[in-house]
């Protein structure tokens, strides 16, 4: 065995180091600490004001980290010599980042062991801040959770493990969200067992997948970049089950919106009614009781579960009771 090599020590002697910030990193760091994994310290956001009071808000994994009892740093850079400093004298054997901020190389390839990411698609699809959203936004039928090895180029590293799930027809993007954080933690705590074994495989993505004269062409790499306002506007002039996914791709948050009088809608659940409309696209009808829909391109989209600007979410019955067109 050669002295370059790194033997990974078994459980008892692996420090670790966590980094993540909000609820979905939760899961993964309440699963290495059920089993029984060292956490020399949980790195997460500095608190941010909030609310109307704008109040100092603590990251769900600082919450989470406190009530543990784990030592917690909250740099604002992340390249500030006095954090990297920190970090360096916790002498991590390995780093584990779940939905952070991206690492500076002399953060991410500080641990012999090196940083292992958890992401939410079966890469390489989907690299990119919102996959969970853009899977479901562009009607994939079925997505999963990826555990890899940082690299320079954001989601390339080689692949450790990967579990895939379907996405129901009907699901919404937080609802994959809360089955893939617990999938996700699942497949983090095999995966550091396998590293500490030694029996995981690296596998290199492919920048594009390889092809032979003899094989299909690979299918396109779809992207995950991050949502901005313009992303969740509507435009009712696409398809019925375009804009259906679109819903369902940013139900809860942001949320997909269009506009009724002058005060912006927001949409979190609808159904489809697939009845040639016999009104433009983008104009709406009601009967005032049970029923608002909106004139897709071919269909009809009727909301089930709205939020007004200046009002609370809530069903459409209870919004129609109150509301005056």
């Amino acid at each position: 065995m050669s002295a370059q090599q790194t033997v990974p020590p078994d459980k008892k002697g692996l420090r670790l180091v966590f980094m993540g910030t909000p609820e979905f990193a939760v899961a993964s760091l309440d699963a290495l600490v059920r089993a029984g994994y060292l956490i020399v310290a949980v790195v997460t956001a500095p608190d941010k004001p909030a609310g109307r009071g704008m109040k100092l808000t603590e990251s769900a994994v600082k919450k989470y980290a406190a009530e543990k009892g784990l030592k917690i740093l909250q740099p604002v850079k992340l390249k500030d010599p006095l954090f990297v400093e920190e970090l360096r004298s916790l002498e991590p054997d390995i780093q584990i980042v779940v939905a952070f901020r991206m690492l500076p190389e002399i953060v991410w390839n500080m641990p012999p062991m090196g940083t292992v990411n958890v992401h939410g698609s079966l890469l390489p699809q989907y690299r990119g801040a919102a996959p969970i959203n853009w899977a479901v936004i562009n009607g994939e039928k079925e997505t999963g959770v990826t555990t890899f090895k940082l690299q320079h180029e954001i989601d390339t590293g080689n692949i450790l493990l990967q579990e895939s799930f379907t996405i129901g027809d009907d699901e919404t993007a937080g609802e994959v969200h809360d089955r893939m954080k617990t999938i996700g933690a699942e497949l983090l705590v095999q995966t550091m067992e396998k590293l500490i074994d030694g029996t995981i495989q690296e596998t290199a993505q492919q920048h594009p997948p390889l092809t032979t004269h003899h094989s299909p062409p690979p299918p396109p790499l779809n992207h995950a970049p991050k949502i901005f306002t313009e992303t969740c506007r509507i435009n009712w002039n696409r398809p019925v089950n375009e804009i259906y996914n679109l819903i369902r791709g940013l139900s809860p948050f942001p949320g997909a919106f269009t506009l009724l009088g002058e005060k912006t809608l927001k949409i979190f659940r609808v159904k489809k009614d697939m009845t040639t409309p016999l009104i433009p696209p983008g104009m709406y009808e009601s009967d005032g009781k049970k029923l608002l829909r909106y004139a897709g391109k071919d269909g009809y989209i009727e909301i089930l579960e709205l939020q007004l600007e200046g009002k609370k979410r809530m069903p459409v019955e209870e919004f129609l009771r109150g509301y005056k067109f």
